[in-house]
């Protein structure tokens, strides 16, 4: 069987695992549309290995590391799921009261890599606290595809509540300075941007390529916006214009970089649609914006 590398998959292969992991195709749709693409000694199955995510192989920010505290705990969400499960992460010997991030998973839970980048979040100085929109269905499951399954069976506006929910824990923890800001991923991109459209004093909004607010809501924002797109992401870049041109009618402060070549996802280290240079720009961006309006 031939090593698979990325430089040799189709950017049709991307696509359709866009489309599998937005749930607009079943799992048997797509491995029978992925076997057209195993040529050459390529399996489907091997195929399938390639493009799903290795959790415990990219962890950057291990859960024991002793530059941080990092615990579970539960908060309440009396409009939304009622308890919440989450990650509370900050740096073990801070002496100062710390900016808080809430940082917002994809649309399958709290799953391995978002609890390192909440940990990755922590170790730049901050607070950060990643909550599980599974907590009332059981939690993360373990894996993705029941993760997807069980998030599809949440009412939207109870996740949405549990999340403002988050940013008033957050914000009244001991150790945080009041100042929150919020960092979400595709689904939670999306959430990130509600927030900014829900909560006045949010101190900063950052977005991965996150579904838009409808132009109604954008002249209630009030926080900062720091933008990401990827360049390749059709679905989520249509939307981009109309928001654009909202930002700018209604005066707001944001910034928005598109990043050639790259995939929805670019920044999740797990999966072949990472992109190193871009992942790491943004995430430099992301935590010299925070640092600018969280301290």
């Amino acid at each position: 069987m031939n090593e698979i590398k990325k430089e040799d998959i189709s950017q049709e292969v991307f696509d359709l695992y866009d489309d599998y992991a937005h749930n607009r195709l079943e799992r048997r749709d797509f491995m029978q549309k992925l076997s057209g693409y195993a040529v050459g000694g390529i399996t489907v199955a091997s195929l399938m290995s390639f493009l799903m995510p290795d959790y415990h192989g990219a962890i950057q920010i291990q859960a024991n590391d002793p530059r941080l505290k990092s615990e579970y705990i539960s908060y309440s969400s009396p409009k939304g799921g009622g308890t919440i499960k989450a990650l509370l992460s900050e740096p073990a010997n801070a002496k100062n009261k710390l900016g808080g991030i809430i940082v917002v998973h994809e649309n399958r839970g709290l799953n391995p890599h978002i609890e390192d980048v909440a940990r990755r979040a922590a170790l730049a100085g901050f607070i950060s606290l990643a909550p599980d929109a599974l907590t009332p269905l059981g939690g993360y499951p373990g894996n993705d595809d029941d993760g997807r399954t069980l998030q599809s069976k949440r009412d939207r506006n109870e996740m949405q509540e549990d999340f403002i929910a988050a940013y008033d824990y957050l914000k009244n923890q001991k150790d945080c300075n009041g100042k929150i800001g919020v960092v979400g991923f595709c689904f939670g991109g999306g959430i990130a941007n509600m927030m900014a459209t829900r909560i006045p004093d949010l101190a900063a909004a950052v977005p991965f390529y996150g579904g838009q607010p409808v132009t109604e809501d954008v002249p209630k924002i009030k926080a900062p916006l720091l933008l990401h797109y990827a360049a390749l992401d059709t679905r989520v870049n249509e939307g981009w214009p109309a928001y654009e041109a909202a930002l700018k009618a209604n005066k707001k402060e944001f910034t928005a970089y598109m990043y050639p070549d790259v995939n929805h996802g670019f920044h999740n280290d797990t999966t072949p649609r990472y992109d190193k240079a871009a992942a790491e720009l943004a995430w430099k961006r992301t935590i010299d914006f925070f640092s600018e309006k969280l301290k």
